[in-house]
């Protein structure tokens, strides 16, 4: 776990692109508007670091906790309607987040111009899945890293169980936490297109969002006119069972970059040989506090590295082939003593990741769906990486307490048939690698997988695919694409000094 102000008691399984953190504001006063039998009122959501704020019609729809029990109790989910620029095609488009735990209505504004080609004739609806955002949320509290009472560095795997009891206790005031999974999402994907009138819609699932939008697709398939997915979760996969070995790999392949690059060797060295250095020097402990610039205030802090920094920043910087390329060198600062620009960027890390990720909500998916393959691949592959089998351990730990629901007895099955189906991937994706894509393409008699050279984590925003997806979506048909675009794309070089690449 990383130390930080804020301590969360986990790390997201995968996060749907950048790090931004949004949230939605009132907007100004004006007319309301209808789209089906719901009626909306103008809103705005923003988001931390972009100047415009996106105009939006919301709305709030009441749905039955259980599915199983309409007459029991309800809950609100929060939605937001993009009305498209011009007069609307009758199939709109459904964005649906990642994490799993991130808010649709939040995620919008960082990537919405991934959308601005789609929304010249389609509605863009934003459905906060429940457990998330404004759909009755489900996050922990977080530790207080300023409780001296509290060591955070040194959290032990009973004390990290103990706070999810608390959280467990708490949210189970509010909320049946076995009854927050996937199959309820999908159950409320629907509640909501009946409610807005459309016969079909389009779904675009980002990360653990195309799960859903996988599983949607399965049990409504007549509803579904075109599916795509970005970051490509397999039905098979149980979350966070491979992470360790996946983001070894494309560690790999970054340091591998630096050593083909003269002036990244020259003046870094080795990159694994650096890791190595500095992972021993941090799991031996012992380190002085180092202080370093709050990458967001300029204010000085102080703080004691430790190797969960290390980890963190690994793990979450590798989603990105830009920030990645600074990964030589921070770890060749490190190895020469030097953590204040680690400690920067594990800060500024965790106060992006603070709040995005509802982690009542990630349990109950976690601990529904993947736990129990995860306990039987915990080992596999993990011995001697970055991140190790403590990760799944720690997950694992987590869902001994907490209340489970009930999955599908298809829910390993492939997703197959004959809904057009577009699939994504970024080449150096540390977390969803193109072999997802390919394994999930298997099976679709009218699926397309595109790799984008040189991309890590979340792509549908990258160079020209914008234009690919929405043109995929007006014509239904991925197989008459020309992708030569994505040819021109290409990660960054690795950094050779504190000036960024040679030119």
């Amino acid at each position: 776990m990383l130390p930080v102000r804020k301590f969360p008691t986990y790390l997201p399984l995968l996060c749907a692109g950048g790090l931004l953190f949004a949230g939605l504001a009132a907007g100004a006063p004006a007319q309301g508007r209808t789209l089906g039998g719901v009626e909306f009122e103008s809103c705005v959501l923003t988001a931390a670091g972009l100047p415009r704020p996106t105009e939006a019609q919301c709305a709030t729809i009441a749905v039955p906790e259980d599915p199983a029990a309409p007459d029991g109790r309800m809950i609100d989910l929060a939605l937001a309607w993009i009305p498209a620029d011009a007069e609307p095609e009758p199939d709109p488009v459904f964005l649906i987040a990642g994490g799993p735990g991130q808010s649709a209505r939040d995620s919008y504004p960082g990537v919405r111009f991934a959308f601005r080609d789609i929304s010249r004739s389609r509605h863009i609806l934003l459905l906060d899945q429940r457990g998330t955002g404004g759909s009755n949320l489900l996050a922990c509290p977080e530790i207080d890293a300023d409780d001296e009472s509290v060591d955070i560095t040194d959290l032990s795997m009973q004390q990290i169980q103990e706070y999810a009891e608390d959280c467990r206790d708490e949210l189970s005031e509010k909320a049946d936490l076995r009854l927050y999974t996937t199959a309820e999402a999908v159950f409320d994907l629907d509640f909501v297109r009946r409610a807005i009138g459309a016969e079909q819609v389009n779904l675009v699932g980002v990360s653990y969002g195309t799960r859903v939008a996988q599983q949607y697709a399965k049990t409504h398939p007549e509803h579904v006119r075109t599916l795509v997915l970005d970051g490509v979760v397999p039905a098979t996969l149980a979350l966070g069972g491979e992470h360790a070995a996946n983001l070894e790999a494309m560690l790999e392949r970054h340091f591998e970059r630096c050593r083909e690059t003269p002036a990244c060797v020259e003046a870094l060295g080795d990159p694994r040989g650096n890791l190595a250095a500095v992972a021993a020097r941090l799991r031996a402990g012992g380190q002085d506090p180092v202080r370093y610039r709050d990458p967001t205030s300029g204010e000085w802090r102080e703080e004691t590295p430790v190797y969960e920094h290390l980890s963190a920043v690994l793990r979450m910087y590798a989603y990105s082939p830009l920030t990645a390329a600074a990964l030589p060198l921070v770890l060749d600062q490190a190895a020469a003593g030097d953590y204040a620009a680690l400690m920067a960027m594990a800060d500024m890390m965790m106060s992006q990741l603070g709040g995005q990720i509802a982690s009542g909500m990630h349990n109950s998916v976690i601990c529904t769906e993947d736990a129990d393959d995860l306990a039987r691949v915990v080992d596999d592959g993990a011995a001697g990486t970055v991140l190790g089998d403590e990760f799944a351990e720690l997950l694992l730990t987590q869902c001994e307490i907490w209340p489970r629901g009930t999955l599908p007895e298809d829910f390993r099955t492939p997703l197959a048939g004959d809904i057009p189906v577009l699939l994504i991937s970024g080449e150096y994706d540390p977390v969803t690698p193109p072999r997802y894509g390919d394994e999930v393409a298997a099976s679709l008699a009218r699926g397309r997988h595109l790799v984008l050279p040189g991309q890590g984590h979340s792509v549908m925003g990258v160079g020209c695919m914008p234009k690919l997806a929405a043109q995929f979506i007006e014509t239904a048909d991925a197989s008459e694409l020309d992708a030569s675009c994505l040819d021109r794309l290409a990660a960054p070089p690795p950094f050779s000094g504190l000036h960024g690449w040679e030119p």
